[in-house]
């Protein structure tokens, strides 16, 4: 009798205990959806009483648009409105594609540059060379003050299978040259760089985390590999990020199967793990991630993934610190908010994402406080608490408290840096010279110089050189600096150099001739050849 009753009894406070929670969610479950239904009430009163009693007509759609960007404010930096029309702009680069003619082109004295048609685009299968300029779009005159980029995208790009006019001006040729383009998916790549430094060293410039993204990888791996290649230098300096999914897998190409690469959480985000396949290709050799604190978000994952399982050495300066992670909720108009959901956690269990507590305006002058405080240049500027501390693999201590601070700290490159050459570069003045030159030497060059090897050993900016550059300079209203010419003259011979061999050939050419003053690069470059130095570098002295 008494084991019934204190069965009984168990299960009657059993029973409820169990109602007394559900009574609990269910309450804070009303109260959430009354605290919502009276916020919204009083939105739609607010905004009806400006509709009924303003004293002037109203655009309803931008005022909606308005306070739904101001109320995405509140939340964090990185919850964001934009209309159909500006997702459409922000993931083409991501996609890998866009629709147009298939040029490269650069404004020129209010003029239209081709800079190099896309190979195997439309403008390439017609016959359009570098140096055409384009002066008329549809019966439009395409030269004068009001030409700029957004003017050019507006004409020439548009969707697969329609055609354009064009007629263009080509050195050389009396007549104009009349063209009808048809348009077609053209790529964009997310790989600047690929090549060899020394005998088995290859780099991969990368600029984002895009669709084509591990395509355009494993090709440059298997050119790097049929090179020679046993170790990588993977550049993501400046690189702002992408997909997650593609940033996974290119972390999946170092680690072996089942190391954890990032995992994902927030309040009403569950926790999601993600990690490596074991199918990667570069579980051997030495890997150095160079970034800067213009790398975020995706390189900021392969970065922490790399460093915390000691799989290679982060080489730079401490990165931008963006952990939040955004997921798209369309509207009716098709319109779509970018809402944050979850965070960003390396494996060691760092949180990537830097504050953000002081307000939007706050974060995003971030990057000047770094500057402003020394920390562009000085790695004792930055002082982490002990509650930042995690560990790598192998023990080594490493810091959370937003973004990836670097094993090897590089600063700033200042060197050949002058007021006179900021000045040049502020104007776009190296730029104008080396389009000025290349539109009077391009066939030349081309008959002199088949291929970059070619060029970079080859092509000489001598004194001469320099000097008709500083001339030019002149002419466009900037002062000769005798003593700026003096301190930046050796590194502004280098960087002629590179843009003519970028509008001669190709970003690659650019890359690996800046490689010769890019003293960060260099430093990289010294840290790989020591071996020893190296792995002590990924163990705890």
């Amino acid at each position: 009798m008494k084991a019934y009753i204190h069965s009984t009894t168990t299960a009657f406070f059993r029973s409820f205990a169990i109602f007394a929670i559900l009574f609990l969610l269910i309450n804070s479950a009303f109260a959430q959806l009354f605290d919502t239904r009276t916020t919204t009430q009083k939105f739609n009163a607010a905004f009806q009483l400006i509709s009924m009693a303003y004293v002037d007509s109203v655009d309803h759609q931008r005022l909606t648009e308005t306070a739904i960007r101001e109320m995405l404010k509140e939340l964090d930096p990185h919850s964001v409105y934009m209309t159909k029309e500006e997702i459409q702009r922000a993931n083409e680069p991501l996609q890998g594609n866009f629709e147009g003619i298939g040029v490269q082109f650069q404004i020129f004295k209010d003029t239209i540059m081709i800079i190099s048609p896309i190979p195997g685009g439309p403008s390439d299968k017609l016959g359009i060379l570098p140096g055409d300029k384009i002066v008329m779009i549809n019966g439009e005159e395409a030269t004068g003050p009001r030409i700029n980029n957004n003017f050019v995208m507006e004409r020439l790009r548009g969707n697969r299978g329609t055609s354009v006019d064009v007629s263009i001006y080509r050195q050389g040729v009396k007549d104009l040259l009349e063209f009808t383009i048809v348009r077609d998916r053209i790529p964009l790549n997310s790989i600047d760089a690929t090549y060899m430094i020394g005998a088995e060293t290859g780099y991969i410039r990368l600029n984002r985390f895009a669709r084509t993204t591990m395509t355009e990888f494993n090709d440059a791996i298997t050119q790097l590999r049929t090179q020679g290649a046993q170790h990588l230098i993977l550049d993501l300096r400046n690189n702002s990020g992408g997909f997650l999914d593609v940033a996974v897998d290119l972390a999946d190409e170092f680690l072996v199967g089942g190391k954890m690469i990032v995992y994902t959480e927030g309040l009403r985000s569950p926790r999601q793990d993600f990690r490596a396949t074991g199918r990667g290709n570069m579980h051997k050799g030495k890997v150095i991630v160079m970034i800067n604190e213009g790398s975020a978000s995706a390189s900021e994952i392969v970065a922490g993934a790399v460093q915390d399982w000691d799989r290679g050495l982060v080489m730079g300066r401490r990165s931008f610190g963006k952990g939040l992670v955004q997921r798209p909720f369309t509207l009716p108009d098709s319109s779509v908010i970018r809402l944050t959901t979850a965070r960003y956690f390396t494996p060691s269990g760092r949180s990537i994402q830097k504050p953000y507590n002081e307000g939007v305006a706050a974060y995003q002058k971030d990057l000047q406080r770094r500057l402003e405080h020394g920390e562009m240049v000085h790695a004792d500027s930055i002082q982490f608490p002990d509650s930042l501390k995690y560990f790598t693999n192998n023990k080594r201590i490493v810091y959370g408290g937003g973004g990836i601070m670097p094993d090897i700290f590089l600063p700033i490159d200042t060197l050949g840096s002058s007021e006179y050459y900021s000045r040049l570069s502020r104007r776009g003045i190296i730029n104008s010279f080396s389009l000025d030159y290349m539109n009077k030497n391009r066939r030349s060059l081309e008959s002199k110089y088949p291929d970059i090897d070619s060029f970079i050993r080859h092509f000489i900016v001598d004194d001469d050189f320099l000097e008709d550059f500083v001339v030019f300079a002149g002419k466009e209203g900037l002062e000769r600096d005798e003593e700026g010419i003096r301190q930046s003259g050796g590194h502004l011979k280098v960087v002629l150099k590179a843009f003519i061999g970028r509008n001669l050939f190709d970003l690659n050419a650019y890359y690996r001739i800046i490689g010769e003053i890019d003293r960060e690069l260099q430093q990289a470059i010294q840290t790989m050849a020591d071996d020893v130095a190296f792995k002590n570098m990924l163990v705890v002295n």
